[in-house]
């Protein structure tokens, strides 16, 4: 950063400057988590001796493996992107009115947890289903590591309750779909070709004053080649909104061509990947009994309320340390 020119690239340096700052946090969490522990020895010797010290050696044990846990957490992201922000979207599937229901229910637990980890939540585009609920909807979450927390939560979430669309009220399973794929800032990163590209224009729904349902603003871009469609209605302008879905395109491609990557390696060593829409990771019951269970980890917790309330904490992290386990 002392080097001559240094800032005379304002994009490149902003990222080296971001990356120094963050690893001068981690280390200085280091530096006085070992302080900490240096200082246990001599507060156990006083604590035996001391009602007043004893409990303090107690605060201080829970302190470190609190801090030491989060430190834990940092080694399991070595991915390309995993540091840096996500863009997270949530698909209605199979189960009609319930499934789009289930959808919103999804999207809300998820931004849910975003705010709880202390990420920025920007809802870039929703659409709504057509009895209740949501057939789709896509956010940013900024923060760090929000794209390698996000991975755990990529794939198919299962719901099955009592459907309150049924006159009969008899039980019903629903299903959503989580894609997840990292911010890209740098457009160099990721050539596309505009021929390939169709964008439409249509009116903005939902809240958002005067604006909505006046203009042609929102913008929806598909991406011939690989069928990817992104849409963008959260900005006041049709041009903000193309930038928008331009960077969200980005985004989605980026993220098809590291699953490639990651098919590739793990045909060469054997292992079979089963990551499609029809990967089932996890299960919400409500009736007859309440429990949600991940599949990969058999990581369980009974209290369902808590967990569509945003509590993801130790799902997300089962499957973080089995995966850097397989890894």
């Amino acid at each position: 950063m002392s080097a001559p020119g240094f800032w005379e690239n304002q994009d490149a340096a902003a990222k080296v400057s971001t990356d120094h700052a963050r690893t001068g946090k981690r280390l200085e969490q280091f530096r006085a988590l070992e302080a900490d522990v240096d200082d246990l020895d001599s507060l156990v010797e006083m604590a035996q001796e001391d009602a007043e010290i004893a409990a303090e050696l107690a605060g201080q044990l829970d302190s470190i493996e609190a801090r030491l846990e989060t430190l834990e957490e940092q080694r399991l992201f070595s991915g390309r992107y995993d540091s840096g922000d996500a863009l997270v979207t949530v698909n209605a599937g199979a189960g009609g009115t319930d499934a789009q229901d289930w959808a919103e229910m999804v999207l809300r637990m998820q931004m849910k947890w975003a705010e709880k980890r202390g990420f920025a939540v920007e809802l870039l585009e929703v659409s709504d289903g057509e009895e209740a609920g949501i057939k789709s909807a896509t956010f940013r979450a900024e923060g760090e590591n929000a794209y390698g927390l996000y991975g755990a939560e990529k794939g198919v979430h299962r719901l099955v309750r009592l459907s309150p669309f049924d006159s009969a009220n008899r039980r019903q399973t629903s299903f959503a779909g989580v894609e997840v794929s990292p911010i890209v800032e740098d457009a160099a990163e990721v050539q596309i070709d505009s021929d390939d590209l169709q964008v439409d224009t249509y009116r903005a729904s939902g809240a958002g004053g005067q604006h909505v349902n006046k203009t042609d603003s929102a913008v929806r871009i598909t991406h011939r080649p690989s069928g990817i469609v992104v849409q963008c209605q959260n900005e006041r302008s049709q041009t903000q909104n193309r930038e928008t879905a331009m960077k969200m395109l980005r985004s989605k491609l980026v993220a098809l061509e590291e699953q490639r990557r990651l098919d590739e390696i793990a045909k060469e060593k054997g292992d079979a990947q089963d990551v499609n829409f029809g990967s089932q990771i996890r299960s919400y019951v409500l009736h007859p009994y309440s429990m949600v269970k991940d599949h990969r980890t058999d990581h369980e917790v009974g209290d369902t309320s808590r967990v569509l309330d945003g509590d993801l904490d130790g799902f997300i992290r089962a499957y973080l340390l089995k995966a850097a386990a397989g890894g």
